[in-house]
């Protein structure tokens, strides 16, 4: 997940309101919108969500309501109940347009596709936006293509971009998702297209059909990795846009900012946060060229509101579900607490980057399941951006297992080549000592030894694995099989060489679910007593 912060018009360059006091003409126009985006399985967070979006209205009155991406994921309520509890809310508060976002492809299987975003997309009273996706190629979507770009927008459909007629003016709107899906999720046959091209094509048609007041809804981020796109770039690069709202940093933009240098016309841009504990308000006053005179907006912090009673009722019988799932124990103990360090939380130690107990009990989990299948399994391998929660000291449930692993990754077994392994944990550890969601904790009987303060792709000291009770370095021309997550198996996090045997069909999925094994796997314990053995040493720390 993306890093948080908050970030005001004055930490940038460039990033100016205009003043409030600015002369406007008769025949303005003020347009209102809501943002959300980055909910992540929050659905508890919807009852207050939806009574600060009423009290917004009576204040601000009508306007768009958008939402930036990532319902998916993060949460028991999304394992129980795939995104169709988050719909119920998303319904209920009238929503006028979504973009997916990378979450959004969790689910990806490489057998069955996307099942679960194919019935979120069915069942929302929306449209749904994404100028550079493909769905064309994924079947569970046919009946769900739309146009390019239409001004009768349906519920449910798929669009580039559509045109709204809005208290008597017409605005387009498109969407954008973050080519990082490709990497962080599971996409496999929607295609993520580059996002500059997207936007100067849907701007293009617009303004060719007169639109002049244009909103792009981005899963970009604010400032994230400029060599995928942000919002910042899209505002740099691309003429037109009026408004972005977006998502996919968890930033909390507020006041809006305003780009004034980059064109004769302005971009404003918003984001509300994270897991809905913001709504963002944004109203625009545009003059009768579409060009924006004014800004204003912020962010309504939900916690301060009374949840809507009927919201509570509804979210009544999803909690009651999830609350029976957590709670059940599966009868094992954590002797002592296991923790998931992280750098941006304070800790010296991250699971993105160094060796934790965790990481061991999950991969050891891994090793045992496989071995069940085929005894000769080398090792396994666990990315670090798939452990989301420390497991707490005490008798272990559900909930704890689902919370520490909630993807639902199935158990993938691979023939690679030693040098094809070899490779995979140079690509581990390219950023060492800074965190990586591709950083690699590994199974019992593994011994990683590498130095951060070479250049990457040439940190790898010794990789050896103890077979018949010696110590055996991975020979580059032998092929081994190893086990891992369907995500991490096909590429995930950036491991190519991985993703390449998984394309040439060297990979067979087994069929378990993470927290199962990991469920398995403390049962066989009973009581669980892990702690860090030097599996994976950095020499650079340890002098």
């Amino acid at each position: 997940m993306t890093s948080r912060h908050f970030v005001t018009p004055c930490a940038i360059a460039g990033a100016l309101m205009i003043s409030a006091s600015a002369v406007m003409a008769d025949d303005t126009f003020t347009l209102t919108i809501y943002h959300t985006n980055d909910l992540h399985g929050r659905t508890d967070a919807y009852p207050a969500l939806v009574a600060t979006l009423n009290e917004a209205r009576e204040t601000y009155g009508e306007g768009l309501l958008l939402d930036a991406g990532d319902i998916f994921s993060g949460t028991l309520y999304f394992n129980e109940f795939q995104g169709q509890d988050a719909l119920t809310f998303m319904n209920l508060m009238g929503y006028d347009a979504f973009v997916p976002g990378n979450h959004e492809f969790d689910l990806g299987d490489p057998e069955t596709g996307h099942q679960a975003l194919a019935a979120f997309f069915a069942g929302a009273d929306f449209p749904i936006l994404g100028a550079n996706l493909d769905f064309s190629a994924s079947p569970e979507f046919a009946e769900r293509l739309g146009e390019s770009i239409t001004a009768d927008p349906q519920p449910g459909y798929l669009y580039d971009g559509m045109i709204l007629e809005h208290q008597g003016e017409r605005i387009g709107i498109f969407g954008l998702s973050t080519q990082d899906s490709d990497a962080i999720s599971s996409p496999g046959q929607v295609t993520i297209g580059e996002y500059r091209q997207a936007a100067e094509t849907m701007v293009e048609a617009f303004e060719a059909q007169g639109v002049n007041k244009i909103i792009a809804l981005t899963h970009l981020g604010y400032d994230s990795d400029p060599s995928v796109g942000n919002d910042l770039l899209l505002a740099e690069q691309v003429e037109g846009i009026d408004v972005i709202i977006g998502g996919h940093s968890h930033t909390r933009v507020a006041p809006p900012t305003l780009l004034t240098e980059h064109w004769p016309a302005p971009t404003v841009i918003g984001q509300a946060g994270e897991y809905g504990q913001h709504l963002g308000v944004m109203q625009v006053t545009f003059d009768a060229e579409g060009v924006v005179q004014e800004v204003s907006g912020e962010l309504l912090a939900v916690d301060e509101r009374t949840p809507d009673a009927a919201a509570l009722e509804l979210l009544a019988p999803y909690t009651a579900a999830i609350e029976a799932l957590r709670d059940e124990q599966v009868g094992a103990k954590a002797i002592l607490a296991l923790p998931n360090p992280r750098h941006g939380q304070g800790d010296a130690l991250s699971v993105r980057a160094n060796e934790t107990a965790l990481g061991n009990l999950i991969a050891d989990g891994q090793l045992h399941a496989a071995r069940k299948v085929v005894p000769d399994t080398l090792m396994a391998l666990q990315n670090s951006g798939g452990i989301r929660e420390a497991l707490p000291q005490g008798d272990i449930t559900v909930g704890d297992l689902i919370a520490v692993q909630p993807f639902g990754n199935r158990l993938t077994l691979l023939e690679v080549t030693g040098a094809e392994l070899l490779e995979t944990f140079e690509i581990a550890l390219t950023n060492a000592p800074d965190e990586s969601g591709g950083f690699l904790q590994v199974s019992e009987g593994t011994r990683l030894t590498y130095d951060s303060r070479q250049p990457a792709g040439e940190r790898l000291i010794s990789l050896e694995v103890n077979r018949e009770g010696a110590m055996q370095a991975i020979d580059p021309d032998k092929t081994y099989t190893v086990a891992t997550n369907n995500f991490t198996a096909a590429g995930g996090d950036g491991h190519t060489a991985l993703g390449a045997a998984h394309e040439d069909g060297r990979y067979t999925i087994v069929g378990h679910t993470d927290w199962e094994m990991l469920r398995d796997h403390v049962v066989s314990h009973g009581e669980v007593f892990y702690q860090p053995q030097g599996r994976i040493v950095d020499i650079a720390q340890d002098e």
